[in-house]
């Protein structure tokens, strides 16, 4: 039993520094996508600045200032209404 000790240990360090943090990141972003709403300002993972005109189950349709784009919801990297709105 001392022989797998080590690796138990092993185990349990990298489930917490490594799967762990990682779970959580990516319920923060599932939380993050489905708390879009139509207006609200964005910027993409890729850095284009926009707004939401359309809201479907997987994707999205924005704004920009060429015209509108249509891009999975986890392309989306951050809101910017709540920023903006503070100028």
């Amino acid at each position: 039993m001392t022989q797998f000790l080590p690796y138990l240990l092993m185990f349990v360090v990298m489930f917490v520094f490594l799967i762990l943090p990682q779970q959580r990141k990516i319920k923060k972003e599932k939380e993050f996508e489905s708390s879009l709403n139509v207006g609200d300002k964005i910027v993409t993972k890729s850095g284009i600045h926009g707004k939401i005109a359309e809201l479907a189950e997987t994707t999205v349709i924005v704004e920009t200032m060429a015209g509108k784009i249509k891009m999975e919801r986890s392309a989306i990297s951050s809101d910017m209404t709540a920023a903006l709105n503070k100028k």
